[in-house]
């Protein structure tokens, strides 16, 4: 089998997928855009900066800081290893605040 070329993103998605369980999540790989940062230099890791938009019923009753300690916790492990994650941007929204965002654009 052959190894993935994003297993740091790979990561990612299936601990939010599987926790969470979001209706919706998009993850973006922005590395590229950060790769020239002198915090990166030396770094040979390819997934260091993400930005993520997770929609999911697991947030509901939460304020974001809690919603962002969640998911910052499911990747206590990836942040703090060498060459691992740096940054996460992360949009967290339940699927009812979804819904009024997106009736709020359509108007």
């Amino acid at each position: 089998m052959a190894q993935s070329m994003t297993p740091m993103e790979d990561t990612l998605r299936a601990k939010i997928t599987e926790t969470l369980k979001p209706a919706k999540l998009e993850v973006h790989n922005d590395s590229h855009l950060h790769a020239h940062h002198k915090a990166m230099q030396g770094s040979t890791s390819k997934e260091t900066h993400f930005r993520v938009n997770i929609v999911s019923e697991a947030f509901k009753g939460k304020m974001q800081p809690a919603r962002h300690r969640m998911v910052y916790g499911l990747m206590k492990e990836e942040m703090a290893k060498e060459g691992g994650i740096h940054a996460l941007q992360l949009s967290t929204k339940t699927p009812e605040e979804e819904e009024r965002a997106a009736a709020r654009s359509q108007q």
